[in-house]
């Protein structure tokens, strides 16, 4: 069973800072190295950023697989669209349909709020999430180059997936 818990305490922000670390670098490490996963982690992943986040409309959900943290989620409400903003899974947990159940969660709040569609961006070497994507029903939008600082950029891929009404 997956629930998604809301993260809205200084307790939650330092599960999720934990979460992060451990995902990011398994994971980022070999698609943009162990400086730029440093620089992110701590930039948009640490305790104290994720606490910005929320304060900036930034909702964050805890991934609950049985009863394990397993994961989190992070969305936006913009104007026409619900920004997908994190979602990552530990490696033990996934190819569980975790990630299917999150995508589902994240389409009912985007069709709470009324919005025409869910976007996204993926990093170019993400090849597993982007292949799911486009599983998923996502479209490649093209791509986005973003400076995020400190000599390092976010080389990605737009997507957006229309929400069923």
């Amino acid at each position: 069973m997956v629930t998604f818990q809301p993260v809205l305490h200084q307790s939650d922000f330092n599960q999720i800072e934990v979460l992060a670390n451990t995902i990011w670098r398994d994971h980022y490490i070999p698609i943009i190295g162990k400086a730029q996963v440093d620089y992110m982690l701590e930039k948009f992943q640490s305790a104290k950023a994720i606490s910005e986040q929320v304060d900036n409309g930034f909702e964050y959900f805890t991934i609950i697989y049985e009863t394990l943290p397993v994961g989190y989620l992070s969305i936006k409400k913009e104007p026409e669209t619900l920004f997908l903003s994190k979602i990552y899974v530990l490696k033990s947990y996934r190819g569980k349909q975790i990630g299917k159940k999150a995508l589902n969660f994240i389409e009912a709040k985007a069709g709470n709020y009324q919005l025409k569609s869910i976007s996204l961006t993926v990093n170019k070497n993400n090849v597993n999430a982007f292949n799911s994507y486009l599983k998923m029903g996502f479209e490649n939008k093209g791509s986005v180059v973003m400076d995020i600082g400190n000599g390092f950029v976010m080389d990605d891929y737009q997507m957006i997936k229309k929400v069923a009404k």
